[in-house]
């Protein structure tokens, strides 16, 4: 894909000197660099942890047990939708 960037020239002369030197590209150099920085900040994400949230009851209330999820969600909505 192409796009465009902006770069300062002391930076891109520095790059093209290297690129010249190893014989790279400027392409494969800013695709190295790109790379680089996404596996850094990659290893350094912490993973989403759902913080707990549950209700610490015995469950559900005496009498609710035998119903059906239809009708404890009737009763929890009260004819407000759901």
């Amino acid at each position: 894909m192409k796009t465009t960037l902006d770069i300062s020239d002391p930076l891109l002369d520095q790059v093209r000197r290297i690129a010249a030197r190893d014989g790279d590209t400027l392409r494969s150099l800013v695709e190295q660099g790109l790379r680089r920085v996404v596996a850094e900040r990659s290893a350094k994400a912490k993973p989403f942890k759902l913080k707990d949230a549950s209700v610490r009851t015995p469950g559900v209330g005496s009498g609710y047990e035998q119903l059906s999820w239809e009708e404890m969600r009737a009763l929890m909505y009260g004819g407000r939708g759901g």
